[in-house]
């Protein structure tokens, strides 16, 4: 059992999802968008830092997940994604918390099947997966979709590393 954190971090807002990881079976636990409503980047980097702060105090995740920066044609806005992005990670980090980073490719092709899938499509998989029937903001369900690629990542892991074990046991013999 695992409590799992995702980020998908934005200047302007941030959103987040909290998932519980049992076994290979994912489970619901809450969600949201941190919105930093000033127009001093110093601030909406503390207001990401004490928001997350909270949510991390509030559920106790074991392990947290990031989107990685999406580098576009504007690089002032990569840079202040990168900014909040570092905020939201030393959060993580400055409550022990592990912090692994997926490109958004890597996000959506593990909630929808496909690299290229849009928010809609993202949205949907992530309230069918999680059977959540409520409508949720995109940047939460960015974030529950963070959580859950980080989850089967996880399981992935375990599966070919006891795969491999079985292997080397059946060589031995």
């Amino acid at each position: 059992m695992a409590i799992i954190l995702g980020i998908d971090p934005g200047s302007r807002i941030t959103g987040y999802g909290l998932i519980n990881s049992v076994g290979n079976k994912l489970e619901y636990v809450d969600c949201g968008c941190l919105r930093t409503e000033t127009d001093s980047q110093p601030d909406r980097l503390k207001i990401i830092f004490n928001e997350l702060c909270l949510v991390i105090e509030k559920y106790s995740p074991q392990e947290a997940a990031i989107e990685e920066v999406f580098m576009g044609r504007n690089a002032s806005s990569a840079l202040k994604l990168g900014q909040a992005r570092g905020s939201a990670m030393v959060a993580c980090l400055s409550r022990d918390l592990p912090v692994a980073e997926y490109s958004a490719r890597k996000v959506k092709q593990a909630v929808v099947g496909t690299g290229g899938a849009d928010k809609l499509q993202v949205q949907h998989m992530v309230r069918a997966l999680l059977s959540i029937s409520d409508k949720i903001a995109e940047d939460a369900a960015d974030g529950l979709a963070i959580a859950i690629c980080h989850a089967n990542t996880q399981a992935s892991l375990i599966k070919m590393a006891g795969a491999k074990s079985f292997s080397r046991k059946r060589l031995h013999r």
